[in-house]
């Protein structure tokens, strides 16, 4: 099926970024572009520190990176909308180090965030779809206000399944109207998994040293996954959801991807709340910093399921890596072969999703001001419904039907039992081994190696291990631990609320123990 994709926001983004560039590309650059591919967060700031690197010549390496391989080359498609003063944002942060004055621990590291997310910097805040084209928010998120806070330089906005893939049945990660579809940089012909697809596949694709997605469930864990990274999903409360577009407030939760846990773990630190860093007692990123320095691991038993080791040989291969390498670090591993969801959890947390995407979302359509053409479901509904292909193309948009046929007032009842009912199920899931067996973690293989992106018959996902996480609100980080021939393998580790300290603790552990992460191959097809 041939899609004819708006040629205006793709032309207008390699304008823009042309003209960035363009405007710099005959400065003396002091650092070798060798140098700076695949940078750490951790490298660059030592660097800057060190006068030998400036936040300019960072941010120009980062969009002559997304000219190359966004649009053009491996065209990744994982980058909607350039912000047009990023440059002039690098060079005051360069002159603010220079005086003196450091805002934070981001300064002048470059983050991409995901179209779902409100900035007031003249990039659109879409989720991709045709209804919001164009839409340009009066106010930031408040994780925007703090990534400012902290010194970060906004660099651009990231694909996404459209409407964080809560439009319709039959999607095909990582595709949106209004960008196209996100191709995973390792394999191109294959799935980068969503929704947050385009922040994974920039970060995994050398396009930014960090990026912000978001999750409801999976769409943090599955494209870290399937494009290499590292992803955090943190407890549900511990990062503000204002001015996020949301599917729903009792498990939406934005989170850092990146290249290493330290990196990710660097920015969360900015993204948390005060209450959050109260409950955490420490930086995430000293916690990082500590397991690398070879500590003792806060970490004295862990489970791991091996339910997918029969049918999927590569995932046993890393389960048998991830199990001898703990071992052999003194940690007890309960390995288990069954972990089976309840069927009711699912029925129960879809009954939560679309009550309470009516709910969030019409509100926020009015909290941001959208056009009054599209400023509710049942609007953007008729809208579709009015626009056809030009807004659907090949899937349909039944979620979004169904939260427009809800009743606020008389489904309350039944949407409070739902929610209740999920949350008691998905903790239960991870409270028998978290507290009952007294492991510190649950390991799981996040979900298989990425299929083959199809847009007619959809997303083929053979399993994904989130929704115990996303329902109950635990926390979660994914990290490269494998490799199914050219394709990345993730680790999914699941620790009960607020542990994120000994998460990332493990995760570091893991990290420098396994096979080190694969750089992608911009590979068009195996044969």
């Amino acid at each position: 099926m041939k899609l004819n994709f708006p040629a205006i926001n793709m032309a207008a983004l390699s304008m823009a970024a042309l003209a960035l560039t363009a405007a710099f590309c005959n400065q003396a650059v002091a650092i070798e572009q060798q140098l700076l591919q695949q940078i750490s967060a951790q490298q660059a700031l030592q660097l800057m520190e060190q006068k030998q690197l400036s936040s300019v010549e960072l941010t120009q390496y980062y969009l002559a990176q997304i000219e190359k391989n966004n649009l053009k080359g491996a065209q990744i498609r994982a980058i909607v909308d350039i912000n047009r003063d990023a440059v002039k944002l690098a060079t005051r942060l360069d002159a603010e180090r220079k005086a003196g004055k450091i805002r934070g621990p981001l300064h002048g590291l470059p983050v991409v965030l995901k179209a779902n997310i409100a900035t007031k910097d003249g990039m659109p805040t879409t989720a991709g779809a045709l209804a919001l084209k164009g839409f340009l928010t009066k106010s930031d998120a408040e994780i925007v206000t703090q990534l400012r806070a902290a010194g970060a330089v906004i660099l651009a906005k990231s694909n996404l399944s459209e409407w964080a893939n809560f439009r319709g049945e039959g999607s095909a990660s990582g595709w949106s109207l209004l960008g196209g579809q996100t191709k995973n940089p390792h394999l191109l012909s294959q799935s980068p998994c969503g929704s947050s697809s385009g922040s994974g596949a920039a970060v995994a694709a050398d396009m930014t040293l960090l990026a912000v997605g978001t999750e409801t469930d999976g769409s943090i864990t599955c494209p870290a996954a399937a494009n290499g990274v590292v992803g955090i999903k943190p407890t549900h409360g511990a990062v503000s959801g204002t001015g996020i577009i949301p599917i729903a407030a009792s498990q939406d939760i934005a989170g850092p991807m990146a290249r290493s846990v330290a990196d990710a773990a660097l920015l969360l630190d900015s993204l948390t709340t005060a209450a959050a860093k109260t409950q955490y007692g420490q930086s995430l990123a000293t916690a990082a910093l500590s397991s690398s320095l070879s500590t003792p691991l806060p970490v004295k038993k862990v489970v791991l399921v091996r339910a997918y080791d029969e049918k999927f040989p590569a995932i046993k291969a890393m389960q048998d890596k991830v199990a001898a390498t703990l071992t052999a670090k003194g940690v007890t591993v309960l390995q288990i072969n069954q972990w089976q969801l309840p069927e009711q959890l699912g029925k129960d947390e879809l009954t939560v999703l679309i009550y309470e995407f009516k709910r969030d979302l019409n509100q926020w359509l009015l909290d941001y001001q959208a056009p009054k053409t599209v400023n509710s479901i049942a609007k953007i509904v008729e809208f579709n419904r009015k626009k056809g292909k030009a807004a659907l193309a090949f899937y349909g948009q039944q979620y979004l039907e169904q939260a427009n046929n809800i009743d606020l007032t008389q489904d309350a009842k039944a949407y409070q039992q739902a929610l209740a009912n999920s949350k008691k199920l998905a903790a239960a899931m991870l409270d028998k081994y978290l507290v009952d067996a007294g492991a510190d973690a649950i390991l799981l293989p996040a979900t298989t190696a990425a299929w083959a992106i199809d847009h007619i018959k959809g997303d083929d996902y053979s399993f994904g291990s989130s929704t115990a996480a996303a329902v109950s609100g635990y926390p979660a980080i994914t990290i490269p631990a494998g490799m199914d021939g050219v394709l990345p393998l993730g680790l999914s580790i699941v620790g009960a609320k607020w542990s994120e300290p000994k998460l990332i603790s493990l995760a570091t552990l893991l990290e420098q123990q396994l096979p080190k992460r694969s750089i992608p191959g911009y590979i068009v097809s195996v044969k």
